[in-house]
């Protein structure tokens, strides 16, 4: 039960995610792209930057802060992703930029968005 209630809240937290970018002008290409080295929660296109977010959800923020759980070795895996997927797409041309959203239910039951661009690089 568990596990369906926090892969609801991934959900909403995901759509919420999309929902700011779009707003930002980002252009939705790739929800929850998946290879052989991780995933890659939502892919966007802004201008002409490849853009992977990783999205942090919670139901609260007593604790922490949901961006505070993209550590160095969840950064490597989306790093891999990402290269997988440009090479799978031939768009290692393109610049790319991975950013983080965090997502915190409000106590109305309303997601709170906020998009860190830049969040980490490929040289961490």
């Amino acid at each position: 039960m568990l596990g369906l209630w926090r892969k609801l809240l991934g959900d909403r937290g995901e759509r919420a995610a999309s929902t700011l970018l779009k707003r930002k002008g980002h252009r939705i290409l790739a929800r929850n792209y998946r290879c052989p080295a991780g995933e890659i929660d939502l892919i966007t296109l802004d201008g002409a930057t490849l853009v992977f977010v990783e999205v942090k959800t919670r139901s609260n923020d007593e604790f922490a802060d949901p961006e505070q759980a993209v550590g160095h070795r969840k950064q490597t895996r989306i790093i891999r992703a990402a290269e997988c997927y440009r090479h799978v797409k031939g768009a290692q041309a393109y610049p790319c930029r991975f950013d983080v959203v965090s997502v915190v239910m409000q106590p109305n039951g309303r997601p709170k968005a906020h998009h860190i661009r830049d969040a980490f690089t490929i040289t961490d």
